[in-house]
């Protein structure tokens, strides 16, 4: 047994067994009805694949949407010093805690055809609604506060003082995000953009409310399994698990060359990092 191991209470490896277990179990399981003679067959049909194609194409463009407003919006609510900061922090959160066909209503009542701004994009021609983009925003609207929470614990972890001394050294406040606070989220923002692209990869529910099930503009690979589940149970069920596949390849290929906790790199940085 390893050090790290050997200073734990001997009790907490059984409830610790029992979570690996809730995980690890329902995904043997799956991967046990598989028929793997047809594996190749069920998984390349026409509708599979354009599915796979355009969960791992909005997928990308949603987790640079994240990226692209997460990094500011972490940045405000891990610096700012607002009275209302821990309303909007809540508010930013909610998608973690609200069912995903709630943000697709949500959403829809937003960017419809008669929602609060959708009706006026209308007027100037301009459709989100069951259309690509709408899977994109959908994806995004969930998988956002991910990245932000993310972010928001590395940069309270880091803390102010090398932004300080940049400061104090005549760097401006651009400089100082580019040359100092950039650098030091670089672990925790792979981690995060692979947690928001993770979790836009299999988003269900919103993207069905908001932009319909429309094979080759808006099926995504959740809904095409969810409807070969009743018409071809072993096509849903190996879709699953190239879905579930795809999913740990992202994940183990991101986290290969970052630390999966914020803020563990700092001393790399400090110690590498020069400003210029």
């Amino acid at each position: 047994m390893s050090y790290g191991s050997a200073r734990l209470p001997r009790w907490v490896l059984l409830p610790a067994a029992a979570g690996f277990a809730l995980v690890v179990v329902p995904l043997l399981a799956l991967a046990w009805q598989v028929e793997w003679g047809r594996f190749g067959a069920l998984v390349t049909t026409e509708a599979s694949r354009e599915a796979l194609w355009l969960s791992l194409r909005t997928a990308a463009v949603s987790t640079l949407l994240c990226v692209l407003l997460g990094v500011p919006m972490a940045a405000v609510l891990a610096r700012a010093r607002w009275r209302g900061l821990p309303v909007l922090r809540a508010l930013v959160l909610l998608p973690l805690v609200l069912p995903p066909v709630v943000g697709g209503i949500a959403l829809l009542y937003t960017f419809g055809r008669h929602g609060l701004l959708g009706e006026h994009l209308e007027v100037l021609g301009v459709r989100i609604a069951f259309s690509t983009t709408a899977v994109v925003l959908a994806q995004t609207f969930v998988a956002l506060p991910f990245l932000v929470l993310t972010l928001e614990g590395a940069l309270r972890t880091a803390g102010h003082r090398y932004e300080q001394i940049a400061a104090t050294l005549g760097a401006g406040p651009s400089t100082v995000w580019w040359r100092i606070t950039l650098p030091l989220l670089r672990p925790a923002l792979i981690s995060g953009a692979v947690l928001a692209f993770a979790r836009a990869l299999g988003e269900f529910g919103a993207t069905l409310t908001f932009a319909g099930s429309l094979q080759g503009r808006t099926r995504t690979l959740p809904l095409e399994i969810y409807l070969q589940r009743e018409a071809d149970p072993d096509a849903a069920v190996a879709l699953s698990v190239l879905l579930v596949i795809v999913a740990i390849l992202i994940v183990l290929l991101a986290y290969r060359r970052t630390s999966p906790i914020p803020g563990t790199q700092l001393g790399r940085v400090r110690s590498g990092g020069k400003l210029r």
